[in-house]
């Protein structure tokens, strides 16, 4: 006899239960998201994964608020769909332990790693699964959509980012990416000294091998100038430490870049829009934003 889902299973019915019903695994790293953790876990349990049945695994590192609690909430919600659901409650910090924290407890023959502040849309899961159900290397994400800002300067910056090439051409993956068992194989431990797992793993694959389904989710982008330039700053950080790091990964770099003409029409459609842009650009490249090197994720 074994235990799953908090029931007795002999040993042949616990086999036949897993081969007739292959699983995607949802794995959720979250550092201090109490605010909102319920709104993603609600949506992510509103979703259908078509034949495949589901587990979600919370991650919470280094939490100082109610975020393992809120996790916890769901418990029950979850099991009534007759999806596994486990929250890991880890005093290390770091996005990267808590990921390999998740994969090592992960069942599914898909993974996909969620972060705790994406709202999927219903049909997201569905259109995942779909795509990863193949026995070739498969990576995924959505079409992400940015969420509603309270800051009048990120919902400038907002509106010209949404229509830059990365975004809206391609798979970039940010708060969302999925891999099949195939996929997976690409790597072994997430590196836990990089800071763009997204880019690291969307590297991984050929842009062949990449997949943008059209089931939307929706992505919060931080609050305010300094923010909005600490995070562009990192991120640039990220993909500069993954050339240096894995330069043979930067084949698989199809990357559109915004030409001159492109830069023209933007501004000429939305001029405060493109002068906040260009003003996070420019700070970035600045001693200005040097002084703001401690990461904070700024709502």
């Amino acid at each position: 006899m074994t235990i799953r889902d908090g029931k007795r299973w002999p040993i042949t019915q616990l086999a036949v239960h897993a081969v007739t019903k292959p699983m995607i695994s949802i794995i959720m790293p979250a550092h201090n998201e109490a605010d909102y953790i319920a709104d993603c876990l609600s949506a992510v349990l509103a979703s259908d994964p078509g034949d495949y049945s589901a587990e979600v695994i919370v991650v919470a590192n280094n939490c100082k608020d109610d975020t393992v609690r809120n996790a916890q909430g769901f418990t029950d919600q979850a099991r009534a769909r007759g999806w596994d659901f486990e929250v890991i409650d880890t005093p290390e910090p770091g996005k990267l332990n808590a990921l390999n924290l998740g994969d090592a407890q992960a069942k599914g023959d898909m993974r996909a790693y969620l972060d705790a502040d994406v709202i999927v849309s219903p049909g997201l899961l569905g259109q995942i699964v779909a795509v990863l159900a193949t026995q070739e290397p498969r990576y995924t994400s959505g079409t992400p959509v940015v969420s509603p800002a309270s800051s009048g300067v990120t919902r400038a910056f907002a509106r010209i980012w949404q229509r830059l090439p990365f975004v809206t051409i391609g798979v970039p993956g940010f708060g969302l990416f999925a891999v099949n068992t195939a996929g997976r194989a690409r790597w072994g431990a997430f590196p836990e000294d990089i800071i763009s797992d997204d880019t690291f793993v969307r590297l991984s694959f050929a842009p062949s091998e990449r997949v943008r389904v059209s089931a939307t989710y929706s992505w919060p982008m931080v609050e305010g100038l300094n923010n909005l330039v600490r995070v562009r700053r990192r991120q640039d950080a990220g993909v500069d430490e993954i050339k240096a790091t894995f330069p043979g990964l930067m084949r698989n770099d199809d990357t559109p870049r915004l030409g001159r003409g492109q830069m023209a029409k933007l501004a000429l459609r939305d001029p405060y829009g493109f002068a906040v842009y260009a003003l996070v650009k420019l700070l970035v490249k600045s001693p200005y934003a040097r002084s703001a090197d401690k990461w904070a994720r700024g709502r």
